[in-house]
């Protein structure tokens, strides 16, 4: 999952406008992701481009304890959480990061194939749905478009910033689907994957820092 991973950031950037802003919530829904190219560009973990992965995606995901593993994704979501929650000193804006850096695992059990771990280890967890398009593309289509839509909803300002942002995401995902895929696992891939990272949150800090949301009384208020 690439962008559907987005759409909790979205949900916790609405839900309680006194934490964090969105681009603190975005870097929080790939965090993982962050730090598993990183870790694969000096060769911690590891994967190779198989083309028999998955229908949609020619991955094999084949070592990654350290970030996609249950209890490596709850380590990361507790360091974020607690980082959050003494940064922003907001005890519910660290508990709502923390929650968005572990939905990547459940949102990636659902599409892997079986590659996840809960500790590391031999048995591995995954439902597979990039094995069947039809489910997979509208699952992840929807999800994004849903908590975007919630999160305009519960927000106000300019229309630009946003529109950008959601167009941006849904290019970058359409170039993921359907573009070429790499005809090899490197450094230039894993560079590409970060700057992607790093482009979309540029927009949603830019977002973030121009939407404002209702507070007590009808007065629209700058999330802190």
């Amino acid at each position: 999952m690439f962008i559907g991973h987005f759409a909790p950031a979205f949900i916790a950037a609405a839900a309680y406008s006194r934490g964090p802003k969105l681009g603190t919530y975005f870097v929080a829904a790939q965090l993982v992701d962050w730090a598993f190219f990183t870790l694969a560009i000096v060769g911690v973990e590891k994967m190779r481009v198989d083309p028999t992965a998955t229908a949609m995606v020619p991955l094999d995901l084949y070592y990654y304890p350290f970030t996609h593993s249950l209890a490596g994704t709850g380590a990361w979501a507790l360091g974020f959480a607690l980082i959050v929650a003494i940064w922003h000193r907001s005890a519910v804006g660290g508990l709502l990061a923390g929650l968005v850096v572990a939905s990547h695992w459940a949102l990636d059990w659902l599409v892997h194939a079986p590659d996840l771990t809960i500790a590391g280890g031999d048995k591995a967890y995954g439902l597979g749905l990039w094995n069947f398009p039809e489910v997979a593309i509208p699952l992840e289509i929807g999800i994004t478009l849903a908590a975007f839509f919630y999160y305009c909803s519960k927000s106000r300002g300019p229309v630009a910033q946003p529109i950008l942002l959601i167009l941006v995401m849904l290019a970058m995902q359409m170039v993921n689907w359907f573009g070429p895929h790499p005809e090899q696992a490197g450094l230039f891939f894993y560079l590409q994957a970060l700057t992607a990272f790093a482009v979309i949150t540029g927009f949603a800090v830019w977002v973030g820092e121009n939407r404002y949301f209702m507070q007590r009384g009808g007065l629209a208020a700058a999330g802190l």
